[in-house]
């Protein structure tokens, strides 16, 4: 009986436990969690750490669900943080352009900030010159996530919820977005998204994470080597909004179907490269949305280190840092100068709601939009 009862009482304990650490061995196998700090209203943010056996760390606080710090080795095998952001909370709550945080209701533009749905208009905030973007005023980057560790077989991981009201942001529907961050046994920090609504909406959600395969604050990203594996691209007005055009990418800067420098061809003379003053544009990607396929491979020669991009989406925004001015100091006291950063944001196309022709972004009740990326680390 007193067996029975022991078995009885460590069930019990094992089906209370956080999910996070019913990973095999226990609690030392889960996230570590630590305080980051609190809002100006008082609020608490928590830092989650994801390790791998092979010297990756990955840190997500819960305020805007965002990579603060991404450790991978190099070449030499010395780890190295490879995106852009603070060492503190604050420089998070202050103006900053959001260093690797989840947008949303919708990451990139609507036009004018309108869009209609089922006959009726919406009206969102303008917050990029004449248009809506990532989200408005207080999108998903500027508010306070639930977190709770999560089992998975490939490593350790977080899950991050976000439940936006009906009318938030001028967005019809209660939407709950949740995300899983999953560092992998593999070197992949791995991104998945669920989301639901309750009205029919429209959604595209995905992260912001600046990227420095040299290390965060060492200087321009122009030498690192990229490949995109698309054939056309959405060029853009002098607004950032698409044309509605799907524009081949033969012939022009915008081709990256074989590997390119970044710095190769920025400064064309080339009207669309003159709108974004950089890269600042959506690629349509090559292979069926809805599976999960390579669609970027960028090489940094210095420190050996490659990352590959896998994503269901059907698009991804390259934006090659063109608005950092100097004007802010992100961890260790560096200075982030005009393009110290790229950022591949997974996604579908900016102003889809008002572009018939382009991918659906509507979500309709009770539905689940699933999808996934993957940034996956090797050397060279």
């Amino acid at each position: 009986m007193r067996l029975r009862s022991l078995t009885l009482s460590i069930v019990a304990l094992l089906a209370s436990a956080p999910a996070g650490l019913m990973l095999g061995a226990g609690a030392a196998e889960g996230p570590m969690k630590q305080s980051f700090g609190k809002t100006t209203d008082g609020q608490a943010v928590d830092r989650y750490t994801l390790k791998n056996a092979h010297g990756m760390e990955a840190d997500i606080i819960t305020r805007g669900a965002v990579v603060t710090r991404l450790l991978v080795p190099g070449r030499s095998g010395a780890p190295g943080d490879v995106v852009l952001g603070f060492d503190t909370l604050e420089g998070y709550l202050k103006e900053n352009p959001y260093f690797g945080a989840i947008v949303g209701r919708y990451g990139n533009r609507i036009a004018k900030g309108r869009f209609t749905l089922n006959g009726k208009t919406y009206t969102l905030a303008t917050n990029n010159g004449p248009n809506a973007l990532h989200g408005g005023l207080k999108g998903f980057d500027k508010q306070l996530w639930t977190a709770r560790p999560v089992s998975s077989p490939d490593g350790q991981a977080v899950e991050l919820t976000y439940v936006s009201k009906d009318g938030e942001e001028g967005y019809p529907g209660t939407l709950t977005a949740k995300v899983i961050y999953t560092l992998t046994g593999a070197n992949a920090l791995r991104i998945q998204y669920d989301i639901t609504t309750d009205q029919d909406t429209v959604a595209n959600v995905t992260n912001h994470s600046y990227f420095n395969l040299a290390g965060q604050g060492t200087g321009d990203i122009l030498s690192h080597e990229v490949m995109i594996d698309a054939d056309r691209f959405t060029p853009v007005d002098s607004t950032l909004i698409p044309t509605g055009e799907l524009r081949p990418v033969a012939g022009g800067p915008f081709d990256f179907r074989k590997p390119m420098t970044i710095g190769s061809r920025i400064t064309a003379n080339d009207e669309q490269i003159k709108f974004g003053k950089g890269y600042d544009h959506n690629f349509v990607l090559n292979g069926e949305a809805g599976t999960l396929r390579q669609a970027v491979r960028v090489t940094e020669k210095t420190s050996g280190r490659v990352m590959d991009v896998y994503t269901t989406e059907p698009g991804v925004q390259f934006y090659t840092g063109n608005f950092l001015d100097g004007s802010l100091k992100g961890k260790g006291g560096k200075v982030y100068a005009f393009r110290n950063g790229f950022c591949l944001e997974t996604q579908h196309f900016p102003n889809s709601p008002n572009t018939p022709s382009f991918p659906s972004t509507v979500i309709k009740a009770g539905e689940h939009y699933k999808s996934q990326t993957e940034y996956r680390f090797s050397t060279s």
